[in-house]
């Protein structure tokens, strides 16, 4: 790849190194820049051609440039006599002005290091497009390397020789003396012209007389650039030296030869023996095969056969040459007829205009594009001939591609945009808007096209309008939307409103609906919409097209009326429409048919919006209800009291739960919901709630797997169910009291509910799962530390009073639980002697052997103690973690021995010796 790039460096590099080194310096260059080059032409192929513009006005010329060092080799007076043919030839060119001969825009000029002039752009000379490549650059441009000439360009460009032949035979009585194909060069337009006249001959007489050309004998000794080329002379040039205008009619035949045999003369010449080269090709003039000029079309045959005589006689002049019949073909005469337009008024023109879109299919596109299309756009000049010149223009812009419409037809139909008169210019453009559009630029639509169109929809014609409103829908996409908002919609409104014309107001409609895709959804509501109630006119096809805006907003996907105005407006204005006596039953059906597509969408979206809001509020409302039944459970669930827990971890009476802490009820009571609505965080909280309940059901169910111990021990005894039947039986010590009211013997007082919370933990810090732990807040004294005095005492649960009972309790298992190291007192040797009937127990034992008359009530409604936690184990098991028992107010009298109430004097002292 570096290789490439260093090639092609190194290729421009010395096509630019070799250009700037042949014209610097040379004046030429002060007026024009050069540019790259393009091809040869001239005697020998010697004058290199460049592309160039003019400084002062960027007017596109050629230049044709011929470097010195080609003549290096040669002597000092070869070398001037060459630079001296040359310079004639070019002055000789300069002083001519004719159609047909090369145009000189800059005579010549030398330098040191070469020759310069200027003429109008060229694209090569014949012998380059017939497969000559001398002196051009390497490589060979693409352009000319694949040029193939058409039949019509070669007849016409016959034809335009003979012409210029003829200028020079009659018009200025001079023979070229080396008509050739180097020195035939076609312009961009691809007119052949004439150049070269480096051996003309002017004739000897007055230009009333008989003209006589004296001719110079040939001299093989010069350089070949200085005779001319001997395949293309006539032989009596060589052999008679003499010359006139037939021997150039000789050359056009073997010009005409080369041109259908790929740029080979009849002829080839050795140029080291040119007389008996000649005199042999005298011999075969005389004796011409048809085999010869197989190629040559029939119909022109037997012309060049002619040219091609020995007899200079015979040889048709150039007059008679543009007059025969192979040069009447249709393209030809068309291309002539260009060429003659400005000798022509504006009625045949006219006339020629009109016709040639029936000729334009029939030519080649090439000659189309560079040979016809610059002559019709050389007419917008003339407002009187564009309606006639632009149809063809736009016909043409239709063939070629979007780059060759950028670069050859837009800029000449810009200014053409602008005009308004005459007014079948605007006609023809709105009839091409598609071909416009599609191949013009957005930016030059938007500043050409445009304006054009906001112009026909304000033009008088109605005929314009109606166009206009016509082709507005085919290129609306590709207007811009702020210019259609505030630029199109405003005049076509305006047109709908202020025209007399039915035809307009309804194509305005028409045009409106075409383009509502195109438009802001809120705009159409509150810009078209409300138009359409503007509207006057009451004709069925106005009020059709009303409708039919309507339908298409509605229906539209993207647009679409909200229900809110189709109840509010739309439909109200559409009833009233429909009722209107002008309209048909077809026309009311219609009517009646959009309006009952409108109702039931209306209903749909409104029922739909209903039903939304109604399941919201049934969602809110049973979420309501399910807090509110919460609520309400976790109110109606008992407080546990401290017998509840006792008799629910210990399994009192009931038997429903084992010393293992099984429970056969719910979880302790949560605090109370708020009963109003929930919080995003309440909500948050219940979600992962439900979200942790589910997975919990989910997980599959835990299998019990065995454990077998490593090694055999015998059963230890259970010291825990020892050691909380032994501290239950403490309750039920018989003791020495008198009875007391409201308690039946052998009764049990069952006052706490079946079930307690499961896993809940009483105040004194047991937890059924952990055993004993430390009491908290709920083991402090209220009547001490709270001031929450009451005069309830404990509840022992479902103890069972046995009066009579002398039974001692066994209290042998506990002994393990004392150290080895001290010595053992059993604890039967610890419990309280034996009390027979009739003794009086110690004063403070009466306050727990029986419930004083308050606490007959059931024990739902126990007192909780600090903290809100309900007493539990710890204080029935051991009286003094419930100072309360002790705190008695002085009102509070204590039942006696014999029944009647007295102070408890010796409790009071005790209290003073406990707690100082």
């Amino acid at each position: 790849m570096e290789s490439m790039l260093n090639k092609l460096k190194s290729t421009v590099t010395k096509v630019t190194a070799d250009m700037t080194s042949a014209v610097m310096g040379n004046p030429v260059t002060r007026e024009f820049e050069v540019g790259r080059h393009i091809a040869s032409g001239g005697p020998g192929m010697c004058w290199r051609i460049y592309n160039g513009t003019k400084k002062s006005t960027k007017q596109e010329v050629a230049v044709f440039v011929f470097d010195k060092k080609m003549v290096e080799k040669y002597q000092k007076f070869d070398k001037d006599q060459i630079i001296e043919s040359l310079k004639r030839g070019v002055q000789q060119l300069t002083r001519l002005r004719h159609p047909r001969l090369l145009t000189v825009q800059h005579p010549l000029e030398e330098s040191r290091d070469c020759l310069a002039f200027c003429t109008e752009p060229v694209f090569a000379s014949l012998s380059n497009v017939l497969g000559q490549w001398d002196n051009l650059p390497s490589p060979v441009p693409t352009d000319i390397k694949d040029y193939k000439l058409y039949d019509v360009e070669t007849k016409y460009g016959l034809l335009q020789i003979s012409e210029g032949l003829s200028f020079l035979h009659s018009g200025v009585k001079m023979v070229h003396g080396n008509l050739c194909l180097e020195n035939v060069i076609l312009n961009k337009s691809g007119a052949w012209k004439i150049m070269g006249f480096d051996f003309s001959i002017s004739s000897i007489n007055p230009s009333d007389a008989e003209p006589k050309y004296s001719c110079k004998e040939w001299e093989p000794n010069l350089p070949p650039l200085c005779l001319p080329n001997p395949e293309y002379l006539a032989p009596e040039y060589i052999l008679s030296v003499s010359c006139d205008a037939a021997s150039d009619m000789y050359s056009l035949g073997v010009v005409m030869h080369a041109v259908f045999n790929e740029g080979k003369p009849v002829f080839q010449v050795n140029k080291h023996d040119i007389f008996k080269s000649f005199s042999r090709q005298l011999d075969q003039l005389s004796r011409l095969s048809p085999t010869m000029l197989n190629k040559i079309p029939e119909e022109v045959r037997e012309h060049v056969k002619m040219l091609l005589s020995v007899t200079p006689n015979v040889r048709p002049d150039a007059d008679q040459m543009t007059k025969i019949p192979f040069f009447d073909d249709v393209g030809a005469v068309t291309l002539a007829y260009f060429d003659s337009l400005f000798q022509r008024d504006n009625l045949q023109k006219s006339q020629f205009y009109k016709n040639l879109p029936k000729v334009l299919p029939k030519l080649p596109k090439r000659v189309v594009v560079y040979r016809i299309l610059p002559a019709l756009t050389s007419e917008f000049v003339n407002p009187d001939m564009v309606p006639f010149v632009l149809p063809n223009v736009l016909l043409i812009a239709e063939e070629c591609t979007k780059d060759e419409y950028v670069r050859l037809i837009l800029p000449d139909l810009s200014p053409v945009f602008k005009q308004q008169e005459p007014v079948q210019i605007l006609l023809i453009f709105l009839q091409k808007m598609d071909l416009l559009l599609t191949k013009t630029p957005p930016e030059d639509i938007k500043n050409s096209v445009l304006p054009m169109v906001y112009r026909a929809l304000e033009a008088p014609s109605i005929q314009i309008q109606e166009l206009c409103l016509n082709i507005i829908p085919t290129f609306a996409n590709l207007i811009e939307y702020p210019s259609m908002k505030n630029a199109l919609i405003p005049r076509i409104k305006s047109a709908c409103l202020q025209t007399s014309s039915l035809a307009v107001r309804v194509n305005s409609l028409v045009c409106l609906g075409k383009i509502l895709e195109y438009l802001d959804k809120w705009y159409v509501i509150d810009e078209i919409l409300p138009f359409l109630q503007q509207i006057p006119s009451r004709e069925p096809a106005v009020l059709m097209g009303v409708l039919g805006i309507y339908k298409c907003t509605f229906s539209h996907k993207k647009l679409g009326i909200p229900k809110e105005h189709l109840a509010a407006k739309s439909l109200p204005h559409l009833v009233s429409l429909s009722i209107d006596n002008n309209l048909n039953l077809n026309q009311f059906n219609s009517f009646m048919a959009v309006i009952k597509d409108m109702l039931t969408r209306m209903e749909a979206e409104h029922k739909t919006k209903l039903e939304q809001l109604h399941s919201m509020q049934e969602q809110q409302r049973s979420m309501n209800i399910n807090t509110s039944q919460t609520n309400q459970s976790e109110e109606t669930k008992p407080t546990p009291s401290p017998g509840n827990q006792i008799d629910d971890v210990f399994g009192g009476s009931s038997g429903s739960a084992g010393v293992n802490g099984k429970a056969n009820g719910n979880s302790a009571s949560a605090p109370q919901l708020n009963r109003m609505s929930l919080t995003l965080e309440e909500k948050q909280r219940l979600a992962k709630e439900q979200e942790q309940a589910a997975k919990l059901r989910n997980q599959p169910a835990l299998a019990p797997q065995s454990i077998k111990p490593a090694t055999p021990s015998t059963q230890a005894k259970d010291l825990t169910s020892c050691l909380l039947n032994n501290m239950t039986s403490l309750g039920s010590l018989s003791l020495t009291s008198p009875p007391r009211p409201g308690l039946i013997q052998g009764s049990t007082i069952s006052a706490y509910p079946s079930t307690t919370p499961m896993g809940s933990m009483a105040s004194n810090g047991y937890n059924p799962t952990m055993s004993f732990q430390t009491g908290g807040q709920g083991m402090r004294p209220p009547g001490l530390y709270g001031g929450m005095a009451t005069t309830s005492t404990p509840n022992f649960g479902a103890l069972t009073h046995n009066q009579g009972s002398t039974n001692t309790p066994d209290m042998s298992a506990l002994d393990s639980l004392f150290t080895s190291n001290k010595p053992k007192v059993s604890l039967n040797q610890m419990a309280p002697p034996k009390l027979t009937p009739g003794t009086t127990a110690t004063p403070w034992l009466n306050q727990f052997g029986s419930a004083q008359p308050s606490q007959t009530a059931p024990m739902q409604g126990a007192p909780l103690a600090m903290g809100g936690v309900t007493s539990g184990f710890g204080m029935q098991a051991n009286p003094f973690f419930s100072p309360q028992n002790f705190s008695q107010p002085t009102s509070a009298p204590v039942m006696n021995a014999g029944g009647g109430l007295r102070h408890s004097s010796s409790v009071n002292n005790d209290l003073k010796d406990l707690f100082g």
